[in-house]
């Protein structure tokens, strides 16, 4: 017998049902189920970071959670967050910086660092960045050009008053 769980959730601020089993993690629903292949799969092990989703605005490797943990949450993927003022803004400071190279990395880098705008009243510094991205591994771009994208992004996001 395929027992199933029905799972509702907010995604990107649509109400969403889900049939799965009980074991599926949240990335496959998200992929396979919902057709939201910006969330990348790194490791599986939650180590890099590349999947990372925002669950009730904290970022989470979407790898390491099962997707009935999401019953009546609000979950948040790099294509909801690419609609909002942050995400652009964080967009276009990582193209303006040179922050992007093979992209692998950028969907969860830009939602943790979403999430860090986000919670910050004031433009970021660099301890700030390395600590929000922390649990992000990026093997392209030395990391440099991501935190200042970021702090670039944090210095127009606070003037414009998120």
């Amino acid at each position: 017998m395929d027992r199933r769980l029905t799972v509702e959730f907010t995604c990107n601020g649509a109400e969403r049902t889900v049939d799965v089993p009980p074991d599926q993690l949240l990335i496959d629903a998200l992929r396979d189920d919902l057709g939201l292949t910006g969330t990348k799969l790194g490791c599986g092990t939650g180590d890099c970071g590349a999947c990372t989703v925002l669950v009730d605005d904290a970022p989470v490797c979407s790898c390491l959670v099962f997707t009935a943990q999401c019953q009546g949450a609000t979950v948040e993927t790099v294509e909801g967050v690419a609609e909002t003022t942050v995400g652009q803004e964080i967009a276009e400071a990582f193209v303006e910086h040179g922050a992007v190279q093979c992209g692998a990395c950028i969907p969860g880098i830009v939602v943790s660092a979403t999430a860090l705008l986000r919670e910050s009243e004031e433009p970021v510094d660099r301890d700030d960045v390395e600590e929000a991205l922390a649990g992000n591994i990026c093997r392209c771009t030395g990391y440099f050009s991501i935190i200042d994208a970021v702090r670039a992004a944090s210095e127009r996001t606070a003037v414009k008053g998120r």
